[in-house]
């Protein structure tokens, strides 16, 4: 009976093994965490959120330029 129980139990900790993923502490890409190359992600992504529209980007017409008073 010893044999039959080994083979689910080796099973189920082989996917619980697998399930695992990097700690949020562990060295990621770039120098940075896991957890710190996340947040840059997010924050990259919330800076392309905030496009500024074209309107903002086209020619302003040119301020007359002020004499210096004397």
């Amino acid at each position: 009976m010893v044999p039959a129980m080994t083979r689910p139990v080796t099973t189920l900790l082989a996917l619980l093994l697998a399930a695992c993923g990097p700690a949020g502490n562990d060295p990621g890409p770039g120098g940075v965490t896991v957890d710190e190359a996340k947040a840059l992600d997010e924050a990259a992504a919330m800076l392309d959120e905030r496009r500024l529209p074209d309107e903002a980007l086209a020619e302003q017409p040119a301020a007359a330029e002020e004499t210096p008073a004397e």
